[in-house]
């Protein structure tokens, strides 16, 4: 089993020992067990993406227990289909990571099983197939590093107003690429923002309380309020992306289908 895991490992483009998006304490490092399980996740998924004969699918994982706020999952990226170079092609995901807790954040192309590396809360992977535009222009996206790093912003709060521009969390970066990959007018993070609007995106309302701000901003260089409007954040009501949100919203808005979901024990 662990050859197969290891081989599985290789042909995904795991990458050893990343700390994007964890904590870099050596404490924290991967153990075997959360490899193989990652591992074994990936390999469903890159089945179950093989056989669905779509080429861009937005992919999410629940890398963190989000139950008190009511939330299945944590994270998502752009998963597709690149060039292997060999007339064949292999997945990767395309999503933004927050550096070890810092203040900011990068863009990462992966392998499936690095996706899933992390010391994830759930085994479970989720993803909504765009429609057959959306995919076709999103693709045309992914594949440019330049168009998919347009509106990649550094400066990262884990709970960025959604409507802002002083940080971008993860889950905001994909969705106002997925805008700018869709309206061609969408030149700016203002006008991707307008767009979505323009669409009915929705963001979470997460309620967080004073005491709770407070400790978070203290305890974590990543964690930041002051982007919120004060109304809203003096009334505890802190809006953000998610990734349950922009399911819904995808289905929503007739962009993309029902989530399909994929669980190990």
């Amino acid at each position: 089993m662990k050859k197969i895991l290891l081989a599985m490992a290789l042909a995904i483009g795991l990458v050893a020992a990343a700390h994007a998006g964890r904590s870099c304490q050596e404490a924290d490092l991967p153990k075997t067990q959360t490899i193989e399980r990652g591992l074994r996740l990936a390999e469903r998924t890159y089945q179950a993406l093989e056989a669905s004969g779509e080429r861009v699918v937005i992919l999410a994982r629940a890398g963190q227990d989000l139950s008190k706020y009511r939330l299945r999952y944590s994270h998502l990226g752009f998963a597709y289909q690149a060039p292997d170079g060999t007339g064949g092609h292999v997945w990767r995901v395309l999503h933004k990571l927050n550096q070890c807790g810092t203040t900011t954040a990068s863009i990462y192309r992966q392998g499936l099983g690095e996706f899933f590396l992390d010391d994830l809360w759930r085994q479970e992977a989720a993803w909504v197939v765009p429609t057959r535009d959306v995919q076709d222009k999103l693709l045309q996206v992914l594949l440019d590093d330049s168009r998919a790093t347009r509106f990649h912003h550094r400066p990262y709060s884990i709970v960025s107003y959604a409507w802002g521009r002083q940080y971008q969390q993860s889950n905001q970066w994909a969705i106002e690429t997925l805008a700018a990959a869709m309206e061609p007018a969408a030149t700016s993070r203002d006008t991707a923002q307008a767009w979505l609007r323009l669409k009915g995106y929705q963001p979470t309302t997460l309620v967080i309380g004073p005491v709770t701000r407070l400790g978070a901003r203290i305890s974590s260089a990543n964690v930041a309020f002051d982007d919120h409007p004060s109304a809203r954040r003096f009334s505890d009501q802190i809006d953000t992306v998610t990734v349950d949100s922009v399911f819904a919203w995808l289905q929503r808005a007739g962009l993309g289908s029902a989530p399909v979901v994929i669980r190990q024990p």
